[in-house]
């Protein structure tokens, strides 16, 4: 018999991932995997398959199951990869990427919420993922190129160091457009050339760093600026 929160688990895979249409075995897999409880305040755990957001603290949350897996599954990952994740935060989407890549490196701002991700995900046994505390905006040139990099914060426009550092063909998945509107992006490299499509209208934190928003500036703009 399935403990009460793996059910609700396994009834938020079912009833938010794969009845909206994403329905890859592997990464249905790894959302019945990855204990989204354990990412959450204690205080949120009653919650945590809920189909919505919560607050992980210092501003910032842990994002929709559903927008976890819809970026996630943007990036096709097979397995082999190297993926660059730019906003850590609670660790949950890396714990993901871990599950359905070779190597994740994820980059988080914020040296508390580093160091407790950091700590968790080393606590639920994945030795494949590598948190850094630095400027996510500029990417992680020691470990590039990446087949995928996916961003969990909103950036005025893809920020030009994720770019130079895809792999031929790589991915970026990336909400851009400020706190009026944001629209999530799916950009694929090609050699030197770059494309990209719009997925869907989202709402993410902003992009702190050279790349992102200051405060001034996402206060003050009124459209976006891509």
């Amino acid at each position: 018999m399935l403990e009460p929160l793996e059910s609700l688990r396994f009834e938020m895979v079912e009833n938010q991932i794969a009845r909206r249409g994403l329905r890859s075995p592997r990464l249905l897999e790894a959302f019945r995997k990855v204990p989204r409880h354990s990412f959450v305040p204690l205080e949120c755990q009653k919650n945590a398959y809920d189909d919505g957001p919560l607050p992980i603290g210092l501003g910032q949350t842990i994002s929709q199951p559903y927008i976890v897996a819809l970026m996630t599954n943007l990036l096709q990952l097979e397995g082999n990869e190297t993926v660059l994740e730019i906003g850590t935060g609670s660790g949950y989407q890396a714990a993901i990427l871990g599950e359905l890549a070779r190597t994740v490196h994820s980059i988080e701002r914020r040296l508390t919420l580093a160091d407790r991700a950091s700590q968790l995900l080393a606590e639920l046994g994945y030795t494949n993922i590598s948190c850094h505390c630095s400027d996510g905006s500029l990417g992680w040139s020691a470990a590039a190129p990446y087949q995928g990099i996916l961003v969990t914060a909103a950036a005025p426009t893809p920020p030009q160091p994720l770019l130079d550092q895809l792999a031929d063909e790589g991915k970026l998945v990336i909400p851009v457009g400020n706190h009026f509107g944001q629209e999530l992006q799916l950009w694929q490299r090609h050699g030197s050339r770059f494309e990209h499509e719009t997925i869907i209208p989202v709402t993410f934190v902003p992009l702190r760093g050279i790349y992102g928003w200051t405060d001034e500036d996402w206060n003050d703009s009124t459209g976006f600026v891509y």
